[in-house]
């Protein structure tokens, strides 16, 4: 409990919150800005090899963390090709490795909202004189809500995530220790206050922003 206590005081608490909350909705804003494209797209272009491109997507949901840190390791370690960057055991590293566990979460959810949202009104887009690019916009707002599902989803995969970004941040104190990281080290160490601390920050963020969503979506009026 000491040490619980010492933690808050010295503003580390804070820092690990804030740390957590900045990498993870950074990589689920650029999780969304790759896989809510990518998943209109698939649902509404026809190309070849785009089925296979369906099914790799969906494949890719179930990825390794700890392989998915491991493969960035190795790019931006210092002999590897991306090592000029400077990315190994940063932030920004960090984020890259989240938002590649998130973007194929966001693409296969808004695939398939946008895939029965164009099953119904794609015909009558397309004879209103809308292009399939013009189209996309149409029916990512009629589909709003499954666009909002799988932003949530991919925030949720980033802000629980441990495996990756141990590997990929190193878990630093003060620069790359997140609540995931903190929890599993502090439990290590048996500082079970600070653990259960950061676990109930954790669940209280996921709770407020699933809350926040629902509230802003129109409910039954009955």
């Amino acid at each position: 409990m000491a040490d619980f206590w010492a933690t808050i005081e010295s503003g580390e608490f804070l820092r690990i919150v804030a740390l957590s909350l900045g990498v993870s909705l950074s990589a689920t804003s650029l999780a969304v800005l790759l896989g809510l494209p990518l998943g209109a797209a698939l649902a509404v272009f026809r190309f070849p090899g785009r089925r296979p491109l369906v099914v790799i997507v969906n494949a890719l949901l179930g990825l390794p963390p700890v392989v998915v840190g491991l493969v960035l390791y190795l790019l931006l370690s210092r002999s590897g090709p991306l090592g000029e960057l400077g990315l190994l055991f940063t932030p920004a590293g960090m984020v890259i490795a989240q938002a590649l566990l998130a973007t194929p979460i966001v693409a296969a959810l808004v695939h398939r909202a946008m895939a029965l949202l164009w099953a119904d009104y794609g015909g009558a887009l397309l004879v209103d004189g809308a292009t399939r690019w013009r189209a996309i916009p149409t029916l990512l707002v009629m589909g709003r809500l499954p666009v909002l599902t799988a932003a949530l989803a991919g925030f949720g995969r980033t802000i629980s995530e441990v495996g990756a970004i141990l590997v990929v941040g190193g878990n630093i104190a003060g620069y790359t220790r997140t609540m995931t990281t903190a929890i599993a080290l502090e439990t290590s160490k048996g500082n079970l206050a600070l653990a259960l601390g950061l676990g109930l920050v954790l669940i209280g963020i996921s709770v407020a922003v699933s809350a926040t969503a629902f509230a802003l979506t129109p409910g039954d009026k009955r």
